[in-house]
């Protein structure tokens, strides 16, 4: 019997949220898709590429449904994943800041085609 690829199981996932590189690495490799899976941007996006991944990321994890803590009081993956990318607020707060992120993407875009 074939083993399901490492990113659904506990040997991809970082314990302090997100996939680690065999759970990235299984999923470009085992899925058939075409994924490239990167290692989230935890500091200031230094690129645009990295400004517009962390800004699309915020919006999209902020918007999940689901509670950031169980019945226990501990963090969630959807939780844990957001701390992964930098991120130690609310969901609404991660919406706010993945739209201000964008928009400044946006305008780099904007400024970049008028030259």
């Amino acid at each position: 019997m074939a083993k399901t690829p490492a990113w659904t199981r506990k040997a991809g996932k970082n314990p302090k949220g997100g996939l680690n590189a065999k759970g990235r690495a299984s999923y470009r490799t085992k899925t058939g898709k075409k994924g490239n899976l990167k290692a989230p941007v935890k500091g200031a996006p230094k690129t645009d590429e990295q400004l517009r991944r962390k800004g699309s990321f915020l919006v999209r994890m902020g918007s999940a449904k689901g509670p950031l803590k169980d019945e226990k009081g501990r963090p969630t993956r959807l939780k844990l994943s957001l701390v992964a990318w930098g991120h130690n607020g609310d969901k609404a707060s991660a919406v706010a800041k993945g739209r201000r992120l964008l928009a400044r993407y946006q305008a780099r875009k904007k400024k970049k085609g008028k030259k």
